[in-house]
């Protein structure tokens, strides 16, 4: 029961600081476009500086020799996934198919994560830099690849960016392994490593605190509440898709490490940015705000309890 209990108080501390971004928002303390400074602020600098420190400082390609496989196994669980998400949608309404396919498919890879990891094995885990690894190209693929769900409604004008490709998660990913392959860190200022280390501590308050500001942002633009469809949301992505991996990871027998990531990746709610994809795409941002939130919410007890039964097959120390 530790680890439920760890698990719990990681989403309650996600959520207890996601209240305070709403509350921030909600009585305007800031403006509402603070959000728009804040996303690419995260993005483009405080996380990608976040990765790049703890690679350099925690990746050791000596004794994980292992460490290129994880993008390898991030495919095969995308795979996955995404023959999980073909199928739920058969279980929707025909008219919210689409919101309810990217929002199964594109799990918060990075954030939520984060907390749980450093909760569950502390800030220094090794962990932490197998998750940044093993999510190398989600971001990639994610912007490349939303819109295709909307290819039957006509709506679709975006095409492959290589600019969403090479993002500055992948390129602070990549640079970082590379100087650590090389031996190249060792000649890394260390005033350098200073200024990326605080930049780095940034990522998660501020992240938090814009997941709190969307929240708000979204449930002003929550429309009619389609009960039906966010039970069949919840059910499938919140315990159904654990489960099932579980049961495909016991089958498999990966490293506790891979299938670690993989369970707890298969349990998180959709990514924040699920709505904004939705609204590029033409699609119904309502709906869409409503399986964010229900599975962010009912999360502070999916998870712990999910996480409980993976414990019983891959022991957490």
């Amino acid at each position: 029961m530790i680890v439920f209990w760890k698990v719990f108080e990681s989403i309650v501390i996600l959520l207890g600081i996601g209240i305070i971004g709403f509350t921030i928002i909600s009585r305007k303390i800031v403006p509402i476009k603070i959000l728009d400074v804040i996303s690419p602020l995260i993005l483009d600098i405080a996380l990608p500086c976040l990765i790049f420190t703890n690679i350099i400082y925690r990746f050791d390609p000596i004794n994980f020799s292992t460490w290129w496989t994880l993008p390898l196994w991030w495919i095969g669980f995308t795979i996955m996934t995404i023959l999980l998400s073909l199928i739920g949608m058969k279980l929707i309404k025909k008219k919210f198919r689409p919101e309810f396919g990217v929002s199964l498919l594109y799990p918060n890879s990075i954030f939520v994560p984060i907390v749980i990891i450093q909760n569950l094995f502390g800030d220094n885990s090794s962990i932490l830099v197998e998750l940044f690894l093993f999510t190398l190209f989600f971001p990639a693929f994610m912007f490349n690849t939303y819109y295709l769900f909307f290819y039957t409604k006509g709506s679709v004008k975006n095409k492959f960016n290589w600019s969403k490709f090479l993002n500055p998660i992948l390129i602070a990913t990549a640079l970082a392994v590379v100087l650590r392959l090389s031996g190249g860190y060792q000649n890394i200022p260390n005033v350098i490593l200073s200024i990326t280390k605080i930049l780095g501590n940034t990522a998660l308050p501020l992240i938090l605190l814009l997941i709190g500001g969307n929240v708000y942002v979204d449930f002003k633009k929550k429309g009619e509440i389609q009960f039906n469809s966010i039970l069949i949301f919840i059910t499938i992505k919140n315990f159904l898709f654990p489960l099932i991996i579980l049961l495909l990871l016991i089958i498999i027998k990966p490293p506790f490490s891979v299938a670690f990531l993989i369970f707890l990746l298969s349990a998180v709610p959709p990514v924040t940015a699920v709505p904004i994809l939705i609204n590029k795409a033409g699609g119904n941002v309502s709906i869409t705000n409503q399986f964010l939130i229900s599975s962010f919410l009912v999360s502070i007890i999916s998870i712990p309890f999910v996480m409980l039964i993976f414990e019983n097959f891959f022991t957490i120390n």
